[in-house]
């Protein structure tokens, strides 16, 4: 996905289209610091558009159990 204009403003139809699409991405095992890079925005901008369509979140950090 290309880079949007980080001066830019992402307003109506166009905000919720690429939030959509940062849903799909995040969902699919991408992390938001990855897609935030790729798409030349702030991790809180994309987490601000991933919480406007209701994506739920994995837990930080991974597996906690311990292996011994």
């Amino acid at each position: 996905m290309p880079a949007t204009p980080s001066a830019r403003r992402l307003l109506g139809a166009e905000r919720h289209a690429l939030a959509e699409i940062l849903k799909q991405r995040y969902a699919a095992g991408e992390s938001i610091r990855t897609i935030a890079k790729d798409i030349g925005r702030s991790y809180g901008c994309v987490h601000r558009l991933l919480i406007d369509v209701g994506t739920e979140f994995r837990s930080n950090g991974g597996d906690r159990r311990n292996p011994c």
